[in-house]
């Protein structure tokens, strides 16, 4: 499916399971090379210290590597499979603010994929993804494992 940075954004605002513990889509970069995300602290995620649960944190985190290769690999040339494989998340200090991530998706991330994918068939990474709160100190760090599969690759024979 095509749509633009601007369309998947409000797709993602309004998708029940962010919407509702209050993560929000600030926007998506030109050609979905990265993504602005925040999480506003509110009653729905707040947890009995009156930080946000480490839930919502996680999950606000989670799809974006995957959504963003989707969007810069699927040209209609591969049938390809992207998710989270796995992901670990260390929670610094208690998120008592609203809180905020980037992701970039760098040329060398696009291009190693790309080669990898060409090679094997398959693609694993892991990301670091850094969570801050409105001081700009990290409250949680997490690493996102990323699974790439070409449907369509075939091996090459050795003779």
């Amino acid at each position: 499916m095509v749509v633009s940075e601007n369309t998947l954004k409000w797709i993602m605002r309004l998708y029940p399971p962010l919407l509702f513990q209050r993560i929000w889509v600030r926007g998506f970069d030109k050609g979905f090379r990265g993504v602005r995300v925040k999480i506003i602290k509110s009653i729905f995620n707040k947890n009995y210290n009156g930080s946000i649960f480490g839930g919502t944190i996680f999950a606000a985190a989670d799809p974006f590597y995957p959504v963003l290769f989707d969007r810069v690999l699927n040209n209609g040339d591969r049938k390809l499979r992207i998710w989270s494989k796995s992901s670990k998340i260390d929670f610094l200090k208690p998120a008592v603010s609203s809180v905020s991530f980037s992701i970039i998706l760098t040329d060398t991330d696009i291009e190693l994929a790309i080669q990898t994918l060409n090679t094997n068939g398959k693609y694993e990474h892991c990301f670091l993804i850094e969570i801050f709160d409105n001081n700009n100190e990290v409250c949680a760090s997490l690493m996102n494992e990323v699974y790439i599969r070409d449907l369509n690759f075939k091996p090459t024979a050795v003779l």
